[in-house]
């Protein structure tokens, strides 16, 4: 089992490393950045090099091709998020910053390789805490305090729906295990148990009626946390949902077709998607900060998710994963050029990107392919995501209303994405702005730009792998030493 954490324990090496030397070289940016990319790299390399399936203490750590894949997904995120620090947080406690980036994708990995409602909600914190200290990282911000004790706030409340959500689970059902508590016979405590969970994991993604957080922590925290707010925190929590509700509560999901609503989880979610997406893209249209506009746009891509989750179908499963990911290395590059942006001009409002593409032509094609995929715009990877999750929710005709109205604010988002790209490639900026952004930073921006077009041009690079195999079928691993 240690052989299985082993990428785990070198990015919790790597931070304490990169601490130590925040204490004694307080303004060594430059290393404790590096020091933080080896040992991410080194994590990936095991990870690739060192392929170990298997089921460990009765599914508290489990291993498999798709969590290798989340894993890997997860650690190129926070890494992103590491390099978009140099953009964000300020000089002093720099070290700190990344010691906290790589604390929470430490949880965010764990997360993707349990089947254990424990091991998950330890995980979800370990996640959580250096998330919330983030936020409130830049102590010269208003901003960045209030986002801080909001997040925080808000999540303590949503842990605690949680927590007693899965100890209902496990009164019930007398077992932590997926496996074990997909064999329970129907209760009214496990429905309790099952909603009061939910209503957690709503938190996770953002969705409404759990969504207040997200627009004032995106725009107050440092941009770079936001962005690991954004896409690693919701590729974990997406994916651990994914198994939570296929491989065990999978025969509790009950229906939500129009007119066929049968008790179980899946009209839940219906509810939370629908609401999602109406509230996310019309509240979006009147945002005059990108940062929160990408807020209101995450409100409603969660809920494009929990559309494809109403159904516990293999196709389904696939799109919804898919999708996370693509959604995810969008949002991180988004993020990224806002952090540049924000680093040069000051601000991250739509001003403040006006003439974007003649100052810094690359950057603002970038943010181009970016807010184009979001909209689901062919050839890039956010159509064929949206395409292939619409097309798999069909293969169930009662889910029609959802998709309909899915397609239709999909429809809407277009004008708050144009409006962005307006003020980046039609409209002057107010003076002679000078290009800004580290060479990494602008690497890196390029680099998600380009694997959003592959992606978009080849789904199957990534398609193909997930759907060899998924969480549905995880849980039938056979339990190891």
């Amino acid at each position: 089992m240690l052989t299985a954490l082993l990428p785990e324990s070198l990015l919790v090496v790597t931070a304490l490393v990169v601490l130590g030397l925040g204490v004694s070289m307080p303004r060594a940016r430059t290393m404790s950045t590096v020091i933080t990319l080896l040992g991410g790299f080194a994590a990936a390399a095991v990870l690739l090099v060192f392929p170990i399936d298997g089921n460990f203490l009765h599914g508290m750590v489990v291993l498999d091709p798709i969590a290798r894949i989340f894993k890997l997904v997860i650690l190129a995120l926070g890494l992103a998020a590491a390099v978009f620090a140099s953009e964000s947080f300020p000089e002093n406690h720099f070290a700190e910053s990344l010691a906290l980036i790589l604390f929470g994708t430490v949880g965010m990995m764990l997360l993707t390789g349990t089947e254990d409602l424990l091991m998950i909600f330890l995980s979800l914190e370990l996640t959580s805490i250096p998330l919330y200290v983030l936020a409130a990282f830049n102590k010269t911000s208003r901003a960045s305090a209030e986002a801080g004790l909001k997040y925080f706030l808000i999540g303590s409340v949503s842990a605690a729906f949680l927590l007693y959500g899965l100890s209902l689970i496990y009164g019930v059902t007398g077992s932590t295990n997926l496996l074990a508590i997909s064999k329970a016979a129907a209760d009214p405590l496990l429905t309790a148990g099952i909603v009061l969970t939910l209503a957690g994991f709503a938190f996770k993604v953002a969705a409404v009626p759990f969504q207040l957080w997200a627009p004032d922590v995106y725009e107050g925290a440092p941009t770079a946390a936001a962005a690991l707010v954004a896409s690693g925190s919701k590729v974990a929590g997406i994916f651990i949902l994914v198994k939570l509700l296929t491989a065990g509560l999978g025969h509790w999901s009950g229906a939500a077709g129009w007119g066929q609503f049968l008790p179980g989880w899946a009209p839940v979610l219906a509810l939370m998607a629908a609401a999602s997406i109406l509230l996310g893209n019309i509240t979006a249209l009147v945002q005059s900060n990108v940062k929160r506009l990408l807020a209101y746009s995450a409100i409603a891509h969660g809920g494009y998710l929990l559309l494809g989750l109403t159904s516990a179908r293999t196709e389904t499963v696939s799109a919804v994963l898919f999708y996370v990911i693509v959604y995810a290395l969008t949002t991180a590059g988004a993020f990224g050029v806002v952090a540049i942006v924000e680093k040069q001009n000051g601000g991250s409002r739509l001003d403040d990107f006006n003439g974007l593409a003649k100052s810094s032509p690359g950057l603002a094609l970038c943010l181009l392919v970016f807010f184009i995929s979001l909209a689901g715009i062919p050839p890039l990877a956010g159509f064929f995501g949206k395409f292939y999750l619409f097309s798999a929710a069909l293969e169930n005709p009662s889910m029609l209303w959802l998709v309909i109205l899915a397609i239709a604010m999909n429809a809407v988002s277009l004008y708050y994405y144009l409006i962005v790209l307006k003020h980046a490639f039609v409209l002057p900026a107010c003076g002679n702005i000078p290009s800004a952004g580290s060479p990494a930073s602008r690497a890196l921006v390029a680099a998600l730009a380009l694997a959003v077009l592959a992606l978009g041009l080849a789904p199957n690079l990534l398609l193909g792998h997930l759907t060899q195999t998924g969480p549905v079928k995880v849980a039938s691993l056979k339990t190891g030493n």
